[in-house]
């Protein structure tokens, strides 16, 4: 991917307004209640950070680290977990944070683990669904950006750790 050229696909004044609608709906949900972002690294830092900063209800923040893509453009189906929760989530109200919904493989192996610890609710918000590589059937709760398929760096997410400090989102074309 060395001769990767980007193509600017979301700046980051449109990332900015689905950030904060995303943050108003949560707000609304969960108005009165506090709900702990489970923010999924590293993809997710900077959405999760700009979440948290924008929710206008009291919230704490946790992480977890997966992986299933290596160094590849698509999932490789074996979800690893890297770095697990430090915070008890047991009848707590407990929003998962994630960049981007690919194959759902990840998602949904978070998901499932998280719902075996008893959260009082467990919902997903992600930044960006895309839709046509779906191979396992899970859907977010909050979604910023509805794209249909491409790979994408910046705000976050990279290939191979490059472009994630990019502040918009690119669409690699090779």
């Amino acid at each position: 991917m060395s001769d990767a050229r980007l193509e600017l696909l979301y700046s980051r004044d449109r990332i900015a307004q689905e950030v904060n609608r995303l943050a108003q709906q949560i707000g609304r949900d969960y108005s009165e209640r506090q709900v702990l972002l489970v923010v999924v690294l590293k993809g997710s830092l900077i959405f999760g950070a700009d979440l948290l900063r924008a929710l206008p209800i009291k919230a704490s923040v946790d992480f977890v680290r997966l992986a299933s893509y290596g160094s590849e453009t698509h999932s490789s189906g074996i979800v690893e977990f890297r770095y697990h929760l430090e915070t008890p989530i047991r009848d707590r109200d407990v929003i998962i944070v994630e960049d981007i919904v690919d194959s759902g493989y990840t998602l949904t192996s978070l998901y499932n683990k998280l719902l075996n610890q008893n959260p009082h609710t467990l919902r997903i918000c992600t930044l960006i669904d895309k839709r046509a590589r779906r191979e396992v059937e899970i859907e977010a709760d909050y979604v910023g950006i509805t794209m249909e398929d491409g790979f994408i760096v910046g705000y976050g997410m990279d290939h191979d750790e490059r472009y994630r400090q990019l502040p918009d989102i690119y669409l690699v074309k090779s």
